[in-house]
């Protein structure tokens, strides 16, 4: 009998964890085992008052320790966990109704050890969320590799929508203490210790991701510095699309450069037609001309940040021959 712990790490968010808890109340569960952890990680404003106000109506149970990075805090949950499989959330997603039932109802028919679920826009969600999501999720953009059957790379789950066996946690540890990429390398380690991975396409969460051009600009700049750091540990995880931001900002500022030096205009004809499709498929997908133009420059940016952060890191790491640790420590906790 599968017995479900939900581990939710959060810093100086309460807000967040109230919308999330309040989306619980609504989970369809008859039947199922299951319990809420949240671990403080080390905040000032904490979500303590938030999970008192629903201990009466879920089962939560509420943990406060020092801060040290959502990996680490992961694992102090599931460490004290009930249940014998973790399911791993990020304070900022709100629960469909129907998630964990589809959630057993694929284990119970198709059993693994880990598995992942995509993420996509409530209606709630500010345009800005809503342009944000497109560019994260879409094949125009990341090739599917955060959530869909079809996709440029093989899956791996990301933390915002995770779960895992107790008995695969205890083998591999856990999350390592990299604050970025951490799920990608606990999927990896997964899979070489041949445990097995799925995605399960109804297990998705409405995931509000950066509510600002400047938050998501530093967070995909991170993720492009992180990916080197795992093809450096992992070399057989390399692909040739991780380089597509990269190439992409680099033939951007290439296009540029040839229509203002030489009225060459054909390479930025490109460009154009690649962010029309963008603004016509995000226009017809959130049913907005705002949001499709807004997605434009979401889009502009997760490329821009990914590749700048991408090209750094592999002249650091790859070229250089440098530490990651010595060169970007904000990506390690100390």
């Amino acid at each position: 009998m599968l017995f479900y712990s939900f581990i939710i790490p959060v810093y100086n968010r309460p807000e967040e964890i109230r919308e999330l808890l309040d989306s619980f109340l609504n989970l369809e569960a008859e039947g199922l085992q299951y319990e809420i952890i949240i671990i403080e990680d080390g905040s000032t404003i904490t979500s303590e008052k938030v999970a008192e106000d629903f201990k009466d109506k879920l089962p939560v149970i509420y943990y406060k320790k020092e801060n040290s990075g959502p990996g680490p805090s992961r694992n102090f949950g599931m460490k004290r966990a009930n249940g014998n499989y973790f399911i791993i959330l990020d304070s900022d997603v709100i629960l469909p109704a129907d998630y964990l039932q589809n959630v057993h109802n694929f284990l119970a028919r198709d059993y693994a050890d880990c598995y992942g679920g995509a993420d996509k826009a409530h209606p709630s969600f500010s345009p800005i969320q809503k342009a944000i999501n497109f560019s994260m999720t879409s094949f125009l953009t990341t090739g599917g590799i955060r959530g869909r059957k079809k996709s440029l790379e093989k899956f791996k789950p990301r933390s915002f929508n995770m779960g895992i066996s107790k008995k695969a946690f205890q083998a591999t540890e856990g999350f390592s203490n990299m604050r970025v990429g951490e799920d990608l390398d606990l999927s990896i380690r997964l899979e070489k210790a041949d445990f097995s991975i799925v995605f399960i396409p109804k297990a998705f969460v409405f995931h509000k991701r950066r509510s600002s051009w400047k938050s998501f600009f530093k967070q995909v700049y991170n993720f492009g510095k992180g990916r080197p750091v795992l093809n450096k540990w992992y070399p057989h995880t390399f692909s040739f699309v991780f380089w597509f931001p990269s190439l992409f900002l680099i033939g951007f500022i290439f296009s540029v450069f040839l229509l203002l030096g030489f009225q060459l205009h054909i390479f930025m004809s490109l460009y154009f037609i690649y962010f029309l499709l963008i603004f016509v498929s995000s226009s017809f997908e959130n049913k907005s001309l705002k949001i499709g133009f807004l997605s434009i420059y979401a889009s502009f940016l997760q490329f821009f940040g990914y590749g700048l952060g991408y090209l750094k890191s592999i002249f650091f790491i790859k070229l250089q021959q440098k530490e990651p640790r010595d060169v970007f420590p904000e990506l390690f906790k100390k």
